[in-house]
């Protein structure tokens, strides 16, 4: 059997797109929640994988997280600044909460796919309540492997903060820790994991 190593986009796969580690299908799922969810169910159904790993960036809301750190999303969680004002709502039989199904060697915290991208202070105020970080694929990604049972976690490095110099410190940072993270995730041992 084979496992699945996924990314938003290919710079966030360094070499490892054109040299994937023994055992792994490399691929990308595009960027947002929608297009992520899509593109990831397709993969699954099209490469059976046994489990699935994605790497990315994201946003920190506050000083928990200093850009550098590398975590694991325990969950992820779909929410809005509309909805945490109380603006807009779910139904309550949507789905907005889903788990990693296997553990990496990182630190855990919860992780928030937004619609968009949070540009202003206070909506990273609010945000922050809920869990410290911000990224914009994850909740479909989780979605399409929890729905197919098939075992999904998640490497993140913090890249900016999110509020409205992000995506200033995205445009400086996103390729070197990009390549950092490659190097501690490769070093942890998840790519040899059985």
């Amino acid at each position: 059997m084979t496992k699945l190593l996924l990314a938003a986009f290919p710079p966030e796969l360094g070499n490892l797109k054109d040299a994937p580690p023994e055992g792994w299908l490399v691929d990308t799922t595009g960027v947002g929640a929608s297009t992520a969810a899509a593109a990831t169910a397709c993969l699954l159904e099209r490469k059976k994988p046994e489990r699935v790993l994605f790497l990315g960036s994201c946003g920190a809301y506050d000083e928990r997280l200093p850009i550098g750190t590398i975590l694991s999303p325990e969950y992820v969680l779909a929410t809005s600044v509309d909805e945490e004002r109380g603006e807009s709502y779910r139904p309550s039989i949507e789905p907005v909460r889903w788990l990693s199904t296997w553990t990496l060697p990182f630190p855990h915290y919860p992780v928030i796919t937004p619609p968009a991208i949070t540009r202003s202070t206070e909506g990273a105020r609010l945000l922050g309540r809920l869990a410290p970080a911000e990224h914009l694929e994850l909740n479909g990604v989780f979605a399409a492997c929890n729905a197919a049972g098939v075992p999904v976690a998640a490497a993140l490095i913090v890249v900016n903060a999110v509020g409205p110099e992000a995506h200033d410190q995205w445009m400086k940072h996103h390729r070197a820790l990009g390549l950092r993270l490659i190097e501690v995730v490769r070093a942890s041992g998840v790519l040899e994991m059985g």
